[in-house]
């Protein structure tokens, strides 16, 4: 998929579930440094007729790939997964860095996800979505 090369820098993490990291801060990213800031817990989708939260269901999995501008260390790539993490039905979320350039960011999820909702949670981040074969 990828036409411009990917550098793995040792930075690769892959996360399931919502086990956050811990450890300190880069100041790194284009939004600055959120190592204070706790990530919210995921928002719970709501029936606009009973109010009653829903759930949608998927056989397979859907695996999503997207680019990333902006990110530089281990600090971005927290960031960058604990924001996409709090999406509903996320189940894992895989981040290859290249520094400089696009990082390629693979989330697997229950069912499609709102591009909508991926797009606010980079830029909560402090990131950028590109398109993955711009490097």
């Amino acid at each position: 998929m990828t036409t411009g090369p990917l550098h793995d820098l040792g930075l690769t993490e892959k996360r399931t579930g919502l086990d956050a990291p811990s450890g300190g801060c880069c100041g790194g990213g284009a939004g600055g440094c959120a190592c204070s800031q706790a990530a919210p817990a995921p928002a719970l989708r709501a029936d606009t007729v009973t109010g009653a939260p829903t759930t949608r269901v998927s056989m397979t999995p859907v695996t999503s790939v997207l680019g990333i501008t902006g990110m530089t260390c281990g600090h971005c790539i927290a960031s960058v997964m604990n924001e996409l993490e709090t999406i509903q039905g996320v189940d894992s979320v895989d981040v290859l860095l290249n520094n400089g350039g696009v990082s390629r960011v693979t989330v697997t999820s229950a069912y499609a996800l709102d591009p909508d909702a991926v797009s606010a949670a980079v830029d909560e981040a402090g990131y950028e979505l590109a398109d993955i074969d711009a490097d």
